[in-house]
């Protein structure tokens, strides 16, 4: 019932979410001589602060049209090149090719609750060096029950497909949750000697290890048991959407856990935004507008795949402790040999702790020390690890280097 609750109450706020967007807009209005006064502006921030908090945040574009290659404007576009229920891949094609060779790019962007496009700034910093692709996941509650579950095998499955989509001499770049899946596949597909293995694996903040350095996600998760998230996490989707009947880890209620773990910041937040409004400052409310944009807009996980991952990572710590297994079969890291390996953190991260994705080059011990790189990033957090400036301006530079350097 508890979707439909939710449902409900987001259908019983839409008088009110419409009557205050036509409030702002009376108060915002130059024939309003009201308008430019304090209890306007004050009129006008408020109401405009209650649309957006009680709105709906549908799935954001990734809106990037083109980047800079030596220093000219290309253009690019957006193409679906494969495509299963859960997920599409995605590539960022260069309409004027680059006359330097530029090495294919898997970004696995996480599903881990928001939409792959939180991954815009990502794909922005590595456009100009590389050819990019990315994992464009699918709200659960968008795919019908005939398409069958979706766990964290079939995750697994998804990844190997895409890379042998991408051939030969591809680069393969997992953000945050990611990080096991991936690395689970690239041990498949060394124990398998796959002739398609990608040329490097790049792991990002990602909980490879959470018994090192855990953070309160950890703990909870820890502490709670899967048996706790399976009784309260997860529920059906009701008609009517596509997937109506499939059994979800919903959105709304990831949310909750995001701005619960920052309530203060999150606060803060809205109070600024606030009065960057009444005080006539666009740019910082135009900024703080885009960040929850996109922050707000969450997909509801399958079921299966959410409490596969939390039992598996972060209750049981599998992969770590070697008794991670993938359809029955034992997954051995350290098969992997001819994957070059880049792990990179971050200094301030209260998501996926310091040292959590570092153990990576512990688990793969059969790759060589010289093709074994690790960055952690000085000053950032979770976030700053794949977009801002810092990762712009230090990691990405740290990314290319190690591609160019183990690119055949």
């Amino acid at each position: 019932m508890l979707y439909e609750i939710y449902e409900m109450q987001h259908a019983a706020m839409a008088p009110f979410r419409l009557a205050a967007k036509a409030g702002a807009e009376f108060w915002l209005h130059d024939w309003n001589p009201f308008s430019q006064t304090s209890f306007g502006r004050q009129a006008r921030a408020g109401l405009h602060l209650f649309e957006r908090l009680t709105r709906r945040y549908t799935k954001p574009r990734f809106e990037i049209s083109e980047t800079k290659v030596a220093g000219k404007t290309v253009a690019i576009e957006e193409l679906v090149v494969w495509e299963k229920p859960f997920c599409r891949l995605v590539h960022f094609r260069k309409k004027t090719p680059s006359r330097k060779k530029q090495h294919p790019i898997l970004i696995v962007a996480p599903m881990s609750g928001h939409f792959s496009t939180l991954l815009r700034n990502t794909v922005e910093g590595l456009l100009p060096e590389h050819d990019v692709y990315i994992t464009d996941w699918v709200d659960a509650r968008e795919v019908p029950l005939s398409n069958g579950p979706f766990d964290l095998d079939d995750y697994t499955d998804y990844v190997m497909e895409m890379l042998h989509h991408l051939g030969r001499k591809a680069h393969i770049m997992a953000v945050c949750q990611p990080s096991v899946p991936v690395l689970v596949a690239i041990s498949l597909m060394s124990a398998r000697k796959d002739p398609l293995l990608p040329l490097t694996m790049i792991l990002m903040g990602g909980p490879v290890d959470t018994r090192v350095s855990p953070t309160a996600v950890n703990k909870v998760a820890k502490e709670k048991g899967v048996t706790w998230f399976r009784r309260n996490t997860v529920v059906e989707v009701p008609p009517p959407h596509k997937g109506k009947g499939r059994i979800v880890y919903p959105g709304f209620l990831q949310l909750v856990g995001f701005m619960s773990m920052n309530s203060h910041r999150h606060i803060t937040a809205h109070r600024d935004l606030y009065w960057n409004l009444v005080d006539g400052d666009t740019v910082s409310a135009a900024k703080l507008q885009e960040f929850y944009d996109e922050y707000m807009s969450v997909m509801d996980l399958a079921a299966e795949f959410y409490l596969q991952t939390v039992e598996r990572v972060f209750v049981h710590q599998c992969l770590p402790l070697g008794t991670y297994h993938y359809r029955g079969e034992l997954i051995r890291p350290e098969l992997i040999t001819d994957v070059a390996l880049l792990t990179i953190e971050g200094e301030r991260d209260d998501i996926t702790g310091p040292g959590q994705t570092q153990a990576a080059h512990r688990l793969c011990s059969g790759i060589p020390a010289e093709h074994k790189t690790d960055h952690v990033q000085k000053g950032v957090g979770h976030y700053g690890v794949f977009s801002g400036r810092r990762y712009i301006e230090e990691v990405v530079p740290v990314i290319s280097r190690f591609v160019g350097d183990h690119a055949k």
